[in-house]
């Protein structure tokens, strides 16, 4: 990757819905070249797709809760079992399992506290070997 290629990784990431003549003025090139710019870092995967950003308020996942979780054995099958439950449930939209501890740290979003505690009581707490759970709430995000 050269300059003008981390010139339009930047361009989309700022704004992914560009038109390919307004994306090849803003690094400097026309649009014949910057056209087959974008196609080869698409095939080359460092541009993984496009994405469009939604409000929470407005889909019912304003009320962020990071969790984590911690196991009753790290046996495979029970490693197994609870993460391929985990990563169905569709109020959480980031799973990583950890070095050390936490086992697992979550990152859920819901409409608020109700619907929040709704997910621990009914889904989370129901994964297979769930011994611990830990609930952060933000008080402030000061860079996301």
């Amino acid at each position: 990757m050269d300059t003008i290629d981390r010139a339009i990784v930047r361009e989309l990431q700022a704004n992914a819905r560009l038109t390919n003549a307004e994306l090849a003025q803003r690094v400097g090139l026309t649009p014949a070249p910057c056209l087959r710019r974008v196609r080869r870092l698409e095939e080359d995967g460092v541009l993984l797709g496009y994405h469009a950003e939604v409000n929470p308020d407005k889909v019912g996942r304003a009320f962020k809760v990071l969790i984590d979780v911690d196991l009753t054995s790290q046996a495979h099958t029970t490693v197994e079992a609870f993460e391929s439950q985990a990563v169905e449930l569709p109020e959480v939209t980031e799973v990583r399992r950890m070095f050390g501890s936490p086992d697992y740290a979550f990152r859920v979003e819901v409409a608020d506290l109700e619907s929040f505690e709704k997910l621990l009581r009914e889904k989370v707490w129901r994964l297979p070997g769930v011994h611990r759970v830990t609930s952060h709430f933000t008080m402030k995000v000061l860079k996301g």
